[in-house]
């Protein structure tokens, strides 16, 4: 389930910058919710500065870069939890492409198990399987 989408304006960000991005918001995510890295899904949406506006103002026009991100978690997942990625997210996209954090927009989008599908199954069925699982390792 763990999905990351950066909306950049492009040219705001280097090629490098962008895969720095992409591999730590990854590592933070596998870290936060404690899941293995093959859940994990990061991508960057690339926007023309033309269709960009902040504060009013266009891009092309001298617009301030300003970042948004926005994540996904199932439901049930501690606000702790959810706070810790969206300044984590947020402390990446300050670091790694020099925004200033006030600029920095995120928001963490929560969905419900059985709303939710991976491999064509449904996540409420997977988090059961991997509940069962995990109940029966610690009583071997």
């Amino acid at each position: 389930m763990p999905i990351i989408h950066f909306h950049l304006a492009e040219d705001t960000a280097s090629a490098d910058q962008e895969r720095r991005l992409l591999i730590a918001a990854s590592r933070l995510y596998a870290e936060v919710l404690q899941c293995p890295m093959d859940r994990v899904r990061a991508f960057v949406v690339p926007y023309a500065r033309t269709r960009c506006a902040v504060a009013g103002v266009m891009l092309d026009d001298g617009g301030a870069d300003a970042p948004y991100f926005e994540f996904l978690v199932l439901e049930g997942r501690p606000l702790e939890t959810r706070q810790r990625l969206l300044t984590g997210f947020t402390d990446l996209v300050a670091d790694i492409l020099g925004v200033e954090k006030g600029l920095i927009r995120g928001h963490c989008k929560r969905v419900q198990p059985e709303e939710w599908c991976i491999g064509g199954r449904m996540a409420q069925d997977l988090r059961k399987a991997d509940i069962e699982r995990f109940s029966q390792a610690g009583t071997a």
